[in-house]
C-alpha cells in the first residue's frame, strides 16, 4: 500500500486492526480490502509490534487522544511560573481520562501517532512521555486555535523535532551569561547608585533583552534594515542601554541631573546603530558585519498607545513609492516588535483595534513580534482582577495568533521561542506572541511597597534567585564557566558602569530636544497655483478609463460634466471632490506620493470622491490616480477599517518614518475624531513639543451643523483649538474648493520646510453646492488666502457699519439669507485658518470697512463650543476700539439638535441675529437661553 506514512492516530490503528482481522480470516473482510491486502503487509515495525486487533479498538482511540489532549492542553500542566506556583492542569491530560493505562500504553505501536518524537520511541508509552517533555515542561505551546492547517503543521514540528532548540540550534551559553550580567548589573548598580529613584526595571524579565538579541540577530540574517520597538516603561532603561546601545553616560546623567524632579523621561525615543555579526548568537565566528537602525518611539503613559505607531512606522518603512502606481510594500525590510504588559495587553482597547489592523491589505506589516513583559500582576491588581481570560494573552487567540508561554527563568526555552517566533513570521508573514511569565522584583516603581497588597508573592521574590544566578549554576554545572569566572564577569560589568558615572560631566548633557525652526513665513509664500494647460490635461488623464471598462451609469452624468469642465475657466464649475483630486494629481505629478485612507474613503461618504471605480459587469477596480499619466511618484487609497484610535496612530506613524509623503485620513463624520483624542493629545499635537518630531498629518473632518443630529455635526474644533499652541498644527475651515486645492498643495509643498498637523473641517451638504464651487482660473491663480474679505462689500465699504466674521458652511448660510442683498451696512469676512491666526490679514480685511462700529463672530455651533472662546481676543485686537459680539447657539452639553425641524428654525435664527434683526422664528432658541441661563444661576 503506498502512502502508508501518512495514515496516523486512529486511521493507522483503524487498519492495523483490519489487516489483523484479515490475517485471521481473509473471508471477514469485503473483496477490495483483501486484494489490497493479498499484495500487501504492514513495515517490519509495525508488525512487531503486539497486534493491534488483540486490544480493543478504544484503547487505540484512548491512546491517540491523550496524544493528540497534551498537544492541545499541555501548556496548562506546563511549569510556566518561576515562582513555582503549581500549574492549573486539565483531566485532558490524564491517561484514565481516556480510558487507558500505562501498561496498555506499553502495548501500543508509537506509530499510532505521526510525530518526529515517535521515531525513536518503542512503544506508546515512550512517545507519551516525549510528548509530556515537550508539551508540559517550561514551555507551553499554545496554538491550537490557529486554524490553518500548514501553519499550525509547521508549529508542531517546529516544536516536537526541537528544531530551534540546542544542540540542533545551537547557542553561546557563556555570551547568553555576561548578556544577563549586563541586563542585572545595570539594574542593580541603578538601584545602589540611586536608591528609590524610579526606572520601572526589568528584573525578574531579564530574559527579555536576550529574546530581542535573538530576533534582532534574525532579522539581520535574513536581510532587515530596520526593527521597530514599542514598549511601555517597564524595562525601556535597559533595552535602550543594551538592544538599541544608548550610551551609559546619557542614561546615568538623566539620573545624575538634580534639576529634574523626575528619575527619567519614560516617554523617551531612541534610534540605534546597531552593529551584527552574522552568527554571533549561535557562537559561530567570523561573519559578516551587519548595519541595521533599531528604533524606539516614544511612547507616553497611555502604555499600548504607541502599538499602531509602530506598525504605520514599520509600513512606511517597507513601502517603496518613488515610482508612479500603486506602492510596494516589503515585509521583509521592516520589523515591528511590540512589547506589551500582562494587565494592558487584555485591558486597553487600543491592542485589539491593532491586532485587527494585522491582515488588512492597506495596514499589514509582513507580522509582528509581540512580546508580554508577564509580572503575573499589574500596578497592584493582580491577574483575577485583570482579566477574564485564562492567560494576559488570551485576547491574541481570536486573531488566530501563535502563542508560545514561556518561564522567564529558563533562558534556552526563551531563546528558542525567540527563533521560533522570527522563524514563523518569516515563513508567513503573520504575528507571533511570546508571553514572557516572569515576575516584578520590586514594586511598580521603585519606591513602592508592593508587599502591602502582595504579601505571599513577594516572600518568594525575596529569596528567589535571579535569573542570571539560575543559569550561571546551570553553566557551572555543566562544566562551562567556574564559579570565580561568573563573579569576574559581574565585577567587570559592574566596574564599566562605575566609571560611565565617574567621567560623567554635567555641562556636556543632552539639550532636550527642539525641532528645527521653518523659514519665516514659509506657509505664506509657498505658491499652489496650477497653470490652466496643466490643470486641463490632469483633468483629462483622470478621466480616462481602461478599455471594456463599464461604468456604473449612475456616474456617467457627472464624469460627462467633468469633462466640460475647463471649458469656461471664468465660470464656477469645480466642485469640492473634483478641486481635491486636481490637487492630489498635481501633487503626484510634482514627485509627492500621497496616502489617502479613512472610513470609506474609496467612495466617500457623502458618495462624493469616487476615488476607486468598479466595473459594474466585472468589478475590476480602477484607480485614476495610479494610472495618470503625468504622475512620478505611488498614490494608495484604502478604506481604513471601523476605527479611529488605531488608524490614526498607525497614520501618524507612517507619517513620521516618511515624512516627504502626504498622509492623509478621513473620518466618516467630523463628530467620530474624539475616538482617536488619545493619539490627538499623546502624539499629533505635541510630538513636536514634547520631543522634537515633525509631524504632518492631514485629518480631514466632515463638520457642519445640518439637522442630523449630534452625533453627525461636529468635528469638535473647539478641542483642537483648545490644544493649539506654539504653532504645533493648522486648523482650516474652508468655504471653496478652490481654497480646499491650495490648501492641500500648500501642506504638500511645506512637507520638509515647514511640517505641521493639517486638521480641515470639510463640508457635507456643500460638496456639491454653487456657492462653494470654484472657477478653474481660481485654481490656476493666487494661493491659500487665510482670511477672505467681502469683496461684494468693498464698492460700499463706507456704508458698512457691521462686520460678520464666519467659518466655513454658516457663511454660506448667511450669504444665501435673504437679508443679504438689502443690507448694505453688512459686510461677511472669512476666517479660513482658525489656527494659526493670520492676525495681519484679519486687521487689514477689519480695517476694508473704518465706518464699522462692531465686529460679530458668527459660528453655527453652541456657544461653548466651536470657535468663538478661541478667537475672541484675536478678533478684539484686531477691531481696536470697535465692539465685539458674537452669534451662536446657546450654550449646551450636546453639540447639536436632535430634530431636523428644530434645527432648521434656530439655524435661520442665527442667520436674524446675525444680521442684527429679531429672529423671527427664533421662540425655542430665546426659551433655551433662559433656561439655561436660570439652570447656571441655580448651580452656583
Amino acid at each position: 500500500m503506498s502512502g502508508w506514512e501518512e495514515f496516523t492516530g486512529l486511521n493507522r490503528g483503524y487498519v492495523l486492526a483490519l489487516y489483523e482481522k484479515y490475517r485471521n480470516d481473509p473471508g471477514s473482510v469485503d473483496d477490495e480490502t483483501r486484494a489490497v491486502f493479498d499484495t500487501w503487509a504492514p513495515p517490519a515495525e509495525e508488525a512487531a509490534a503486539p497486534a493491534a486487533g488483540t486490544l480493543p479498538v478504544r484503547k487505540i482511540v484512548g491512546a491517540v487522544n491523550l496524544a493528540q489532549s497534551i498537544r492541545r492542553y499541555g501548556h496548562l500542566a506546563a511549569q510556566l511560573d518561576p515562582l513555582g506556583n503549581p500549574p492549573a492542569g486539565d483531566p485532558a491530560l490524564l491517561p484514565e481520562t481516556h480510558g487507558v493505562t500505562e501498561e496498555d500504553l506499553r502495548t501500543l505501536p508509537a506509530s499510532l501517532v505521526f510525530s518526529p518524537l515517535c521515531a525513536g520511541a518503542s512503544n506508546m508509552l515512550e512517545a507519551i512521555d516525549a510528548f509530556r517533555r515537550i508539551y508540559c515542561s517550561t514551555t507551553g505551546y499554545d496554538y491550537a486555535h490557529v486554524f490553518v492547517p500548514e501553519e499550525r503543521q509547521w508549529l508542531r514540528n517546529a516544536a516536537e523535532c526541537g528544531r530551534f532548540r540546542a544542540p540542533s540550534d545551537p547557542i553561546d551559553p557563556i555570551a547568553l551569561l555576561d548578556r544577563l550580567t549586563e541586563v542585572e548589573a545595570f539594574e542593580r548598580f541603578l538601584q545602589r547608585t540611586f536608591p528609590g529613584k524610579t526606572r520601572f526595571s526589568i528584573e525578574g524579565l531579564d530574559m527579555l533583552v536576550p529574546i530581542l538579541d535573538e530576533v534582532i540577530g534574525e532579522a539581520a540574517e535574513s536581510g532587515s534594515h530596520h526593527i521597530l520597538i514599542g514598549m511601555a516603561h517597564r524595562g525601556r532603561l535597559n533595552v535602550m542601554a543594551h538592544v538599541l546601545n544608548k550610551p551609559y553616560g546619557e542614561i546615568l546623567a538623566e539620573f545624575k541631573d538634580a534639576v529634574s524632579s523626575r528619575s527619567f523621561r519614560e516617554d523617551m525615543a531612541w534610534t540605534g546603530d546597531v552593529k551584527y555579526h552574522a552568527g554571533a548568537h549561535r557562537a559561530i565566528a567570523g561573519g559578516a558585519e551587519m548595519d541595521l537602525v533599531v528604533s524606539m518611539p516614544p511612547n507616553p503613559s497611555h502604555l499600548e498607545a504607541v502599538n499602531p505607531i509602530v506598525e504605520g512606522m514599520a509600513r512606511a518603512a517597507g513601502t517603496s513609492a518613488d515610482t508612479p502606481g500603486a506602492p510596494s510594500f516589503d515585509a521583509t525590510i521592516s520589523v515591528p516588535i511590540l512589547i506589551h504588559g500582562d494587565a494592558a495587553f487584555p485591558g486597553q482597547g487600543i491592542v485589539a483595534e491593532t491586532l485587527n489592523l494585522g491582515r488588512l491589505p492597506g495596514y499589514s506589516t509582513g507580522g509582528t513580534i509581540h512580546i508580554i513583559v508577564n509580572n503575573q500582576l499589574g500596578f497592584t491588581t493582580g491577574p483575577e482582577d485583570a482579566y477574564s481570560t485564562s492567560y494576559a494573552s488570551g485576547l491574541a487567540r481570536g486573531f488566530k495568533i501563535p502563542i508560545v508561554h514561556v518561564n522567564a527563568d529558563d533562558p534556552e526555552a526563551c531563546v528558542e521561542a525567540a527563533r521560533l517566533a522570527f522563524a514563523y513570521r518569516a515563513r508567513f508573514q503573520r504575528d507571533f506572541l511570546i508571553d514572557l511569565i516572569g515576575y516584578r522584583r520590586h514594586g511598580h516603581n521603585e519606591g513602592d511597597e508592593p508587599a502591602f497588597t502582595q504579601p505571599l508573592m513577594y516572600q518568594k521574590i525575596s529569596s528567589h534567585p535571579t535569573v542570571r544566578e539560575v543559569w550561571a549554576h546551570t553553566l557551572v554545572q555543566r562544566g562551562l564557566v567556574t564559579s570565580d569566572a561568573v563573579t569576574a564577569m559581574n565585577r567587570q560589568r559592574m566596574d564599566e558602569l562605575q566609571a560611565a558615572l565617574d567621567a560623567l560631566k554635567p555641562e556636556e548633557a543632552a539639550p532636550e530636544p527642539e525641532p528645527a525652526q521653518p523659514p519665516a513665513g514659509a506657509a505664506a509664500r509657498t505658491e499652489t497655483a496650477v497653470a490652466l494647460d496643466r490643470l486641463r490635461d490632469l483633468n483629462q488623464g483622470l478621466l480616462s478609463v481602461p478599455d471594456g471598462f463599464t461604468m456604473h451609469r449612475k456616474r456617467e452624468r457627472g464624469r460627462e460634466k467633468r469633462g466640460h469642465a475647463f471649458d469656461a475657466p471664468g465660470e464656477r464649475t469645480i466642485d469640492w471632490a473634483l478641486a481635491e483630486e486636481l490637487a492630489i494629481a498635481s501633487i503626484l505629478a510634482d514627485g509627492v506620493s500621497v496616502r489617502l485612507t479613512g472610513e470609506d474613503v474609496e467612495r466617500g461618504t457623502f458618495s462624493h470622491r469616487h476615488a476607486v471605480s468598479h466595473d459594474v459587469k466585472t468589478g475590476q477596480v480602477h484607480v485614476p490616480l495610479q494610472t495618470l499619466p503625468q504622475s512620478r511618484a505611488a498614490f494608495e487609497i484604502h478604506n481604513s477599517p471601523l476605527t479611529e484610535n488605531a488608524v490614526v496612530g498607525f497614520e501618524y506613524g507612517y507619517n513620521i518614518q516618511q515624512p516627504s509623503r502626504l498622509v492623509i485620513w478621513e473620518a466618516q463624520y467630523g463628530d467620530f475624531i474624539n475616538g482617536a483624542q488619545v493619539m490627538i493629545d499623546e502624539f499629533l499635537v505635541s510630538a513636536r513639543g514634547k520631543w522634537g518630531l515633525r509631524p504632518s498629518l492631514v485629518l480631514l473632518l466632515p463638520h457642519a451643523h445640518e439637522g442630523q443630529g449630534p452625533d453627525h455635526a461636529s468635528a469638535r474644533p473647539e478641542r483642537f483649538l483648545q490644544l493649539a499652541a506654539d504653532l504645533n498644527m493648522r486648523i482650516a475651515n474652508c468655504t471653496t474648493s478652490a481654497q480646499y486645492f491650495h490648501l492641500l498643495r500648500r501642506q504638500a509643498a511645506l512637507l520638509e520646510i515647514d511640517p505641521l498637523p493639517l486638521i480641515v473641517l470639510t463640508p457635507k451638504s456643500l460638496l456639491r453646492h454653487p456657492l462653494v464651487a470654484s472657477a478653474p482660473q481660481e485654481l490656476a491663480e493666487g494661493r491659500f488666502r487665510m482670511v477672505i474679505p467681502d469683496e461684494d462689500a468693498r464698492p460700499r465699504a463706507g456704508e458698512v457699519r457691521r462686520v460678520l466674521v464666519c467659518s466655513g458652511k454658516v457663511y454660506t448660510d448667511l450669504v444665501a439669507g435673504e437679508q443679504r442683498p438689502a443690507r448694505n451696512d453688512v459686510a461677511i469676512c472669512r476666517l479660513e485658518q482658525l489656527y494659526p491666526v493670520a492676525t495681519r490679514d484679519l486687521r487689514a480685511a477689519l480695517d476694508l470697512y473704518p465706518n464699522a462700529a462692531e465686529i460679530v463672530w458668527v459660528q453655527e455651533e453652541p456657544e461653548n463650543m466651536g470657535a468663538w472662546d478661541f478667537v475672541r481676543p484675536y478678533l478684539q485686537e484686531a477691531a481696536g476700539k470697535r465692539a465685539v459680539g458674537r452669534v451662536a447657539r446657546p450654550r449646551s452639553a450636546s453639540p447639536a439638535e436632535g430634530s431636523a425641524a428644530r434645527h432648521a428654525i434656530n439655524q435661520q435664527a442665527l442667520v436674524d441675529q446675525a444680521f442684527g434683526e429679531a429672529p423671527a422664528r427664533g421662540g425655542d432658541v430665546e426659551k433655551k437661553g433662559r433656561r439655561d441661563a436660570a439652570l447656571t444661576s441655580a448651580k452656583g
